[in-house]
């Protein structure tokens, strides 16, 4: 699990991000990009969204985000990864090839995304 300062929450911020149209996709998962920070003392914040039109159960759809979540959490730790610095918000999509993929495609996935859009 994230910490909260890292949560997107609110609803408008959601709609905000998915209105900045700067967007990097795979056949796991689509990474929505928020606006450019102008301070850089806040951190970025990140939202984990899985649709029904993905699966219809409720526990396939948590395994999803539980994994994208794990991923990013093991990218935030390496200090390699200074994507957090650049946007304000971003947000993780999953596709519907999610379903079958397991945490090492997830992962590999994730960072080849971050780093196409670093």
């Amino acid at each position: 699990m994230l910490k909260k300062k890292y949560r997107l929450k609110k609803y408008s911020a959601i709609i905000a991000t998915y209105k900045n149209n700067n967007t990097v996709s795979d056949s796991n998962i689509c990474v929505y990009f928020g606006r450019e920070k102008i301070d850089l003392s806040t951190p970025t914040k990140f939202a984990f969204i899985v649709s029904k039109k993905i699966h219809k159960r409720a526990v396939i759809r948590n395994r999803i985000k539980r994994l994208i979540r794990e991923a990013l959490r093991q990218k935030l730790n390496n200090s390699e990864y200074f994507f957090t610095n650049k946007y304000m918000s971003i947000i993780f999509s999953a596709k519907s090839d999610s379903i079958k993929a397991d945490f090492k495609s997830i992962s590999e996935s994730l960072t080849n995304l971050l780093k196409s859009k670093i």
